[in-house]
């Protein structure tokens, strides 16, 4: 594993949020703002601009929690899953909004970690995986977010950090 360096970081919660923005598009769940919260605050403390090549990597135990329950009440009452819950989707779809908007157009890859990290804390298998990512050549660069929630309702915690080999 090649040693990586910290360019920025960003986090969700910090000392004085009270609540996650509105990210249109995004309903039933506060995972996806988290992602984007604490993704947008790492891309924003990193004051130069960000090379074409930048990766994304989104790390999660818990998965969207919300959207697990949306679906699983629809499930349980027979009714329809609305398409913007189909949840496989949702990590990817954030992450790719995530690149659009900052122009970012390296890989994109989301992952479930084997082992249930600290909340807020980057796990050691996805820094081995943005290692490996970085090392490929195909990214100079990667935005690596870990988002855990408790439960459905809690926003949760997440923590960006923007990595170069």
């Amino acid at each position: 594993m090649s040693v990586l360096r910290v360019l920025a970081q960003g986090r969700w919660p910090e000392p004085g949020d009270t609540a996650l923005p509105r990210l249109p598009g995004f309903t039933d769940s506060p995972f996806n703002p988290l992602i984007v919260a604490a993704a947008e605050r790492c891309l924003r403390t990193w004051d130069r601009e960000l090379p074409g090549r930048t990766g994304l990597l989104l790390t999660s135990a818990s998965g969207d929690l919300g959207t697990a329950r949306a679906i699983g009440a629809a499930a349980a009452g027979h009714r329809r899953v609305p398409p913007l819950l189909f949840f496989q989707s949702n990590p990817n779809a954030v992450l790719g909004h995530l690149a659009a908007r900052w122009n970012l157009t390296g890989p994109v890859v989301a992952t479930s970690p084997p082992i249930v990290p600290v909340p807020g804390e980057v796990p050691p298998d996805a820094l081995e995986l943005a290692s490996l990512l970085l090392a490929d050549g195909d990214a100079d660069q990667l935005l690596l977010i870990a988002a855990e929630q408790a439960d459905p309702a809690d926003p949760g915690q997440a923590v960006a950090v923007l990595l170069t080999a």
